[in-house]
């Protein structure tokens, strides 16, 4: 982080964020990539909690870390497709909201009533 030291060359900046991805491929092993970015925007602690939970919620109910889509749009698509279906499942009516997200999505898998109120909303 030598380069910090710069950071005269940057009136505004107010925040470091630092992201670290690990990576595990089967026959060539483990990797970690680190990644350093500056913003003019304050620290805000609170909006990664949130990024957390969500990601935390979407591979516990969805395994969204076990997906195997890799090509053309595909990541993006299925990104998109299991947040609309998280925001479905969490609205859920109510004699359902007692139940988790994994519950919601399980029955919404095998009663075709519920999934049509999920998706009339």
């Amino acid at each position: 982080m030598d380069w910090l030291e710069e950071a005269k060359a940057y009136p505004k900046l107010q925040s470091v964020v630092v992201v670290e991805s690990d990576r595990e491929v089967v026959g060539h092993g483990r990797s970690t990539e680190r990644r350093y970015f500056i913003t003019s925007l304050a620290p805000d602690a609170s909006r990664w909690s949130i990024e957390n939970s969500l990601h935390h919620v979407l591979d516990a109910s969805f395994h969204e870390d076990e997906s195997r889509i890799r090509r053309g749009h595909g990541p993006e698509n299925m990104i998109r497709l299991r947040r609309m279906a998280l925001n479905l499942l969490k609205n859920a009516d109510a004699h359902t909201r007692r139940k988790s997200i994994k519950g919601r999505r399980k029955i919404a898998g095998w009663d075709h009533q519920f999934l049509l109120q999920l998706l009339a909303g």
